[in-house]
């Protein structure tokens, strides 16, 4: 029953994640680095900071005490951190990616590439080797080829498609330019799991289970609020967008779909940490279960792209492939336990 409620619990965080982009569609007449950067701050200090809350409150602890523990062991504290500056980078060239190739394409090649690489080298980096078994392994494998499997969806329909169909549904389409920016993305992403696991014991002891990586989540999100802001900042300088913070009529709109925004797009890590406190007993899923979230977040984020559209068009064939590829990842996110 814990398997059940583990995979549920992260399967809900994975769908909130998908569904977090949405919101912004209705954010009125701000620019991109501005609606990115207001949003940051509720998805990457604010949630992080009341999952930490929770944390605390778990172990009976105060905030005092966890500071103290991360100044303590400040090379973890800032190693953590780190890797969220990284992460960062893939963050803003995630949101590119999905400019460029849609929600569908765009988070599939993106994810693909932020689940195996941060699979791996979260225990690799970390002196975690042993965690990485033939199963965890098989199951990465299962992932890249689900993930393959929607992306040569993707680019079937790119060729399908005329060029017209294909920006109303994606205005600035660029198919190169998107696998490229895609794949960066995806590669900076896996920073983000690589700083959860140099960050795994900076919390209380006495932390509840399923709360144990929200301190940790917290430093990675800070180090990436630290990149996006200063990217969106000089954004707005460059682009004389400051304008934007002055539309007082539109702050009310903005400010809650922006607050709308973040919480789903923390909901995936909080979702993450609650899931992994009802897998204990099957230590495979919890090293494997970054590929879970990741799996989840594209099969989430093509339905998304079903709704929004972004397939309407398309060959029965490539409709074919398209949910070929879904199954696999379906298959992916409980395999490594079968093995």
């Amino acid at each position: 029953m814990n398997l059940f409620i583990g995979l549920l619990i992260i399967a809900v965080g994975a769908f909130c994640q998908s569904s977090s982009y949405v919101p912004i569609n209705k954010v009125k007449s701000w620019s991109w680095e501005s609606y990115w950067l207001i949003q940051g701050v509720f998805a990457w200090l604010v949630f992080p900071f009341l999952g930490v809350l929770l944390a605390v409150h778990s172990a009976g602890g105060s905030l005092d005490e966890l500071f103290g523990l991360m100044r303590s062991d400040m090379s973890s504290s800032l190693l953590t951190i780190f890797f969220g500056v990284l992460w960062g980078i893939g963050g803003l060239t995630f949101g590119l990616s999905m400019r460029y190739l849609g929600v569908a394409l765009g988070q599939s090649l993106a994810l693909g590439t932020c689940s195996a690489l941060g699979a791996i080298l979260g225990p690799a980096l970390t002196g975690h080797s042993a965690d990485l078994t033939i199963s965890v392994l098989v199951g990465v494998v299962v992932t890249l080829l689900g993930i393959s499997i929607i992306g040569l969806a993707g680019a079937m329909k790119s060729a399908n498609l005329p060029e017209e169909q294909t920006k109303e549904a994606v205005k600035d389409f660029n198919f190169t330019k998107g696998i490229l920016v895609a794949f960066l993305a995806g590669f900076m992403s896996a920073c983000f799991n690589v700083g959860l696991s140099f960050g795994e014991n900076l919390c209380l002891e006495g932390t509840g289970s399923m709360y144990r990586t929200l301190p940790a989540t917290m430093l990675v999100t800070f180090g990436g609020f630290l990149t996006n802001a200063v990217y969106c900042i000089f954004q707005n300088a460059r682009k004389k967008t400051w304008h934007d913070y002055a539309q007082k009529s539109l702050w009310a709109n903005n400010l809650v779909f922006c607050c709308l925004a973040g919480l789903l797009w923390y909901s995936q890590f909080f979702g993450l940490s609650l899931g992994k406190g009802f897998l204990t007993e099957y230590p495979v899923l919890i090293t494997f279960s970054w590929c879970i979230l990741m799996s989840l977040n594209v099969v989430f984020s093509n339905v998304w792209g079903i709704i929004l559209k972004e397939w309407k068009g398309v060959s029965a064939k490539t409709v074919a492939v398209l949910v070929t590829g879904i199954i696999v990842l379906i298959v992916s996110t409980f395999l490594p336990q079968l093995i």
